[in-house]
């Protein structure tokens, strides 16, 4: 009998749990929804890097990636009736939003006697099965990244033995769309899409990379990451799969890696057990902090014109090219947050409407970091001073050089101070737009405000 493996963040044919569960019923309808509502929402960008993921999918399942539009309550069952399909496959869910969409079909499809089955999800360990001997959720990285290895992960799995697939016409007219957004006028140029690709990108880093990858990875001039991070968004990769390829590498370089993909297994823990934390703070200290309205400053931030150029240069490659080193989201972030004093979820949304690997969880916990409010959050004093974060994470200017061309004529380090160089301004960048000593001073008087009431 028919079973439908209705895809979601799991855009991938390899290590594919709810896979193979489905193709133990039989032959597999491998089946996307796109919600409009959702698809409407994700801005061009990410549109784009959807759609390109989606085509480079439907060669993996050999052209049968069955495309349908509309409310997946709505659709999954009448697909299900369809094909004669007892049971839809899924990787579970945890995202609040995700979650409540799941439940709301499961109920749909319950009325038709359909069964929505869910085996595996988008991390190594599903968000909710790590809690602490008192059988509370972790609230602070370092206990739950110890508890999270002591769990542990299963290997990677292969391909079910006998897979066979039922084929399902996909809908023309949700082609037609895919393909508007993903060759869409303005988009950055982005990396190659698809599984194969994300790890042909895997393998390199690991024999180019990833033994530096502790002394090297906070350096954006370097651009050693492993831009894995969109592959990630949409599982095009899974977490176990990278977790399996550390073990024989310089132990602390793979160590470290480890930790980062702990973060984002530890923020999708937060959330699952925290969904207002998407949008407000999650800890209560500084509800009485008090923010700025300021749209000349936020516009500037966002165009990369704030007259500080390391901040100016991440901001502007996020424009560019739809992400930002992660050194540089911190380093842009608290000056948003700390120099402007606006509310982080100006800044998240701005991130979301741009970045490729867009993670609600990872970005919304990590602006909380920057802003102080969050899980683990630094604390509020800890203010990222622009010019010393460009002298010591680019000490000789090529980061900022690269996407801020108006200073390429200043050699070295000199990039990251233009108002100590005579001819700094010559070539049209801007001045600042604050002076980052008195806003540090601003942001602690307003912190100690905040205790106060």
């Amino acid at each position: 009998m028919t079973s439908i493996l209705w895809l979601r963040r799991d855009l991938r044919r390899g290590d594919h749990p709810a896979l193979a569960a489905a193709a133990a019923d039989g032959p597999v309808l491998p089946l996307f929804v796109l919600d409009p509502e959702f698809f409407d929402d994700a801005g061009p960008v990410r549109q784009a890097w959807l759609a390109r993921t989606l085509r480079a999918l439907d060669e993996s399942y050999e052209g049968r990636l069955c495309l349908r539009s509309g409310r997946p309550e709505q659709v999954l069952p009448e697909v299900a009736q369809e094909f004669g399909a007892r049971s839809v496959h899924i990787s579970a869910e945890t995202e609040p939003a995700g979650a409540a969409r799941d439940e709301r079909v499961r109920a749909a499809l319950a009325e038709h006697d359909i069964e929505l089955v869910a085996t595996g999800s988008p991390y190594a360990v599903t968000p909710g099965r790590i809690l602490n001997k008192q059988g509370n959720p972790y609230r602070v990285f370092t206990p739950f990244s110890r508890a999270w290895r002591e769990h542990g992960w299963r290997g990677p799995s292969g391909e079910p033995a006998g897979l066979r697939f039922r084929h399902g016409e996909a809908d023309a007219a949700v082609w037609r769309t895919l393909d508007a957004a993903a060759s869409a006028d303005g988009l950055p140029e982005l990396p190659p899409a698809g599984e194969r690709a994300a790890l042909d990108r895997w393998h390199a880093f690991v024999e180019d990379d990833l033994d530096d990858y502790d002394t090297d990875r906070d350096r954006p001039d370097l651009d050693t990451t492993s831009r894995l991070s969109p592959y990630l968004k949409f599982g095009v990769l899974h977490p176990r799969t990278l977790l399996a390829g550390l073990p024989g590498r310089r132990p602390r370089a793979a160590d470290r890696f480890g930790t980062e993909l702990a973060w984002r297994e530890f923020y999708a823990d937060v959330l699952h057990h925290n969904p207002d934390s998407l949008w407000h703070d999650l800890r209560p200290e500084l509800k009485a902090m008090e923010y700025s309205d300021d749209a000349a400053g936020l516009r500037a931030w966002r165009e990369g014109r704030t007259g500080y150029p390391l901040v100016d240069a991440g901001m502007r490659q996020l424009l560019a090219t739809g992400w930002m080193h992660n050194r540089i989201r911190m380093v842009t972030a608290s000056f948003l947050a700390k120099d402007l004093h606006v509310w982080w979820p100006a800044g998240a949304r701005h991130f979301l409407a741009h970045l490729i690997d867009g993670d609600l969880a990872s970005n919304n916990h990590n602006w909380q970091w920057v802003a102080g409010t969050g899980a683990d959050a630094a604390p509020y004093f800890r203010v990222f001073n622009p010019v010393g974060q460009g002298q010591r994470f680019d000490p000789d200017g090529h980061y900022v050089r690269r996407w801020v061309p108006e200073l390429r004529h200043l050699a070295g380090s000199a990039v990251h101070e233009p108002w100590d160089a005579p001819d700094g301004y010559a070539h049209g960048y801007p001045e600042r737009i604050v002076d980052h000593a008195e806003q540090r001073a601003v942001a602690l008087q307003r912190l100690e405000a905040a205790r106060d009431r």
